[in-house]
C-alpha cells in the first residue's frame, strides 16, 4: 500500500502542502501520515534556563495543527494518521518514514521569511533523505 508522509508545521504554507499531499494520495492511493517534529533545542542558546514544560507544549501544539490536518484530509476522503516526534528534524523524519512504510515524503516549500530555504530543501535534505531511505522526496 502507498504510504504518503507528509511533513507540516501550521500555518498558511503548510496548509498548502497538506492540500497538495491530500492530493496527491488521492491520485497514487493508500494512506497519508502526517508528521510534526517539535524541536526545542534552540532554547538551549539563550541564557534564560529553558522553560519548564516547553518541550511537552511544543508536542501539544503538534498534535493539535495534525488533528487538524487529519480533519482536512477525512473530510477530502483520504485515509489518514499523524505521528508527532522530538529532535532533529532530518532523523525523526527519517524514522518516521521507516516506520509507517512511507513510499514517497512531501516536505513544504518554506515561507519567504524562513530560515530553511528552498534551495536547501531541494538540493541537500531532499536528496540526503532519499540516499538513506531510498524513499523519494519529494517539495511541493
Amino acid at each position: 500500500m502507498n504510504v504518503i508522509l507528509c511533513a507540516t508545521r501550521g500555518g498558511e504554507a503548510s496548509i498548502k502542502t497538506q492540500e497538495r499531499a491530500i492530493e496527491m494520495t488521492k491520485e497514487r492511493g493508500g494512506r497519508l501520515v502526517f508528521i510534526f517534529v517539535s524541536d526545542a533545542r534552540f532554547l538551549d542558546k539563550y541564557s534564560a534556563p529553558r522553560v519548564p514544560g516547553m518541550d511537552e507544549e511544543m508536542k501539544n501544539m503538534g498534535e493539535f495543527l495534525l488533528l487538524m490536518a487529519k480533519e482536512r484530509a477525512e473530510k477530502a476522503g483520504v485515509e489518514s494518521d499523524y505521528v508527532v516526534r522530538e529532535g532533529d528534524f532530518k532523523t525523526a523524519l527519517v524514522e518516521a518514514a521507516k516506520e509507517v512504510g512511507a513510499s514517497l515524503i512531501v516536505l513544504g516549500r518554506p515561507a519567504d521569511d524562513n530560515l530553511t530555504t528552498l534551495e536547501y530543501l531541494e538540493q541537500q535534505l531532499s536528496p540526503a533523505i532519499k540516499a538513506e531511505t531510498g524513499i523519494e522526496t519529494i517539495v511541493v
